[in-house]
Parts: C-alpha cells; sequence; structure tokens
C-alpha cells in the first residue's frame, strides 16, 4: 500500500470477553489472580469486547475503574445488553437504553469506547415492528459509534445497507456456520469502523448447544488466511477495523486471535 502511516487504517484484533479462568496456562500465567486478567490481556491486545454488559448493565464507576485496570490504553467495544436486542419491553427499553449509555458514557468520555455492539438473534426477522425499532433503538444511542449484528440473514439487502450508511453505523461482519437463514459472509463497510466477529463453525451445535459448545471451535491457518482478503478490502472502506474472536472456549480465542495476528503481519496488513 502507498498511503503514509497516518492514513492507513487502524487494524486491532482481540477476543470477546476477557475473564476465563480456562485461559491461564494459554493466554495467562497459571495462578494469576482474576483481578490481574485485564491487565495482563491488555499486554497482548489492543482491543477488547466486553459482553458481560449484555447480561448485566454496565455502570459507570464499574467502567472507569476498568478502564485504569489495563496497562496500556487499549479501546473497548461494549455489548448491548439483552433488554435492548433479545428481551425487548416495548414499554421499558428507552429507560434500558438510557441506562446503557449512563454506563458506557465514561469509555466515551475517556476516547477508549471504538463502538457499542447492537446485537440481535436469529428471531430478530426483518418484519415492520423490527425494522420500526431499530431506527428507533439506533437514535437514542447514536451519540456512540454503532455496530449491528444480524443473525438473520433476511436483514441483508441493498436497502438496510443503505440505511445503515445513511446513519453512519457498522453493519458486523461474522463468521459463522453455513447453515440455512444465516447471514453469508461478508466485508460490507458501512462507516468509517469496520467490524467482524468470529465465532467459530460449529454447525453442529449451532441450533442444539448452550453458549459454550456453540462456539467451540479451533479455526485453521487456512480458514483464516481466506479472511485476509476481506479484510484488506475492508481497511481500504474504513478508518478503523476491529476484529473479535467469540470461540472462548479452551483458550481458543485469544490463541486465533494471536495467529491472526500473525498472518496480518505478514501479510503486511499491520
Amino acid at each position: 500500500m502507498d498511503e503514509t502511516p497516518d492514513s492507513r487504517c487502524d487494524i486491532r484484533v482481540g477476543t470477546s470477553g476477557y475473564d476465563y479462568p480456562e485461559w491461564e496456562g494459554s493466554l495467562y500465567p497459571r495462578g494469576l489472580g482474576r483481578s490481574e486478567y485485564l491487565g495482563a490481556y491488555s499486554e497482548a491486545f489492543e482491543t477488547l469486547e466486553l459482553n458481560f454488559s449484555y447480561y448485566g448493565m454496565p455502570k459507570p464507576a464499574a467502567m472507569r475503574a476498568m478502564a485504569a485496570r489495563t496497562r496500556r490504553p487499549i479501546d473497548f467495544s461494549v455489548k448491548a445488553n439483552q433488554a435492548l436486542t433479545h428481551r425487548i419491553d416495548p414499554a421499558g427499553w428507552k429507560a434500558a437504553a438510557a441506562e446503557f449509555a449512563s454506563g458506557v458514557a465514561p469509555l466515551a468520555e475517556e476516547g477508549r469506547l471504538c463502538a457499542v455492539l447492537v446485537g440481535f438473534p436469529f428471531s430478530f426477522r426483518y418484519r415492520d415492528d423490527e425494522r420500526r425499532y431499530l431506527d428507533r433503538l439506533l437514535k437514542e444511542l447514536s451519540s456512540f459509534p454503532l455496530v449491528v449484528e444480524f443473525r438473520n440473514a433476511d436483514w441483508f439487502s441493498s436497502r438496510v445497507i443503505e440505511g445503515l450508511k445513511a446513519r453512519g453505523v457498522g453493519l458486523c461482519a461474522v463468521d459463522l456456520p453455513r447453515l440455512d437463514g444465516l447471514p453469508p459472509v461478508s466485508d460490507l463497510v458501512t462507516s468509517d469502523l469496520a467490524y467482524v466477529r468470529f465465532h467459530g463453525r460449529n454447525g453442529e451445535a449451532w441450533w442444539t448447544g448452550d453458549s459454550g459448545s456453540r462456539y467451540e471451535y479451533r479455526y485453521s491457518a487456512e480458514e483464516l488466511s481466506s479472511w485476509l482478503p476481506r479484510l484488506e478490502a475492508m481497511s481500504v472502506e474504513a478508518k478503523r477495523l476491529r476484529v473479535f474472536f467469540n470461540n472462548h472456549r479452551r483458550g481458543n480465542a485469544p490463541a486465533d486471535a494471536k495467529a491472526l495476528l500473525g498472518l496480518a503481519r505478514a501479510a503486511k496488513l499491520l
């Protein structure tokens, strides 16, 4: 590439979540206290996708403390709470959005928030009610950099893509099992932030497994290498590119993240 260093896309690779004792012996030294995990993580990766915020609302003080525990100033993506994506109360979602926004605001104020990830389930389909809700939610959270992850292929249409571009909202590209109804492999970029999530390709457990077994998968070098042309294409369109591995079982996520970083460096993407 001919760009100067300042004009190149800011590419960072990390994992979805970090607080996994089973990562001791791989990413973390054995016997490391859990309070030290984040500091150790920040020495290995430059970005982190926080997923605890899906289960419980993030609190401002806790988010400030989390940012302070890193050993270098990595940035964070924060997954939207389930009250906004999976358990939507028509009468209460606006209050939930306001509470969530208050929780992540400290990261934004410190320049440490790369994205709010709004991830919807397969059951969130391209229908009038869902379309209207998505539009309203994106407006409520518009003060933050937003990325939407769809798990249903219905949303991958030119109308939706153009709508996200008009709103400056990123579209999450996903690596998933090749199963009917799931999103296609994509390198579409709809904002200045490109975003990719690797969930693994465990098709046998995708519909029947729990949240652990569904994402139990280790990528081969060939599978990761096949993404390099897509990542390069996305980096040309975007100012920032964030890639996260969600296959957390058995330390697969940090191992695959490191492997992709090595491949990207060898290909001179970094």
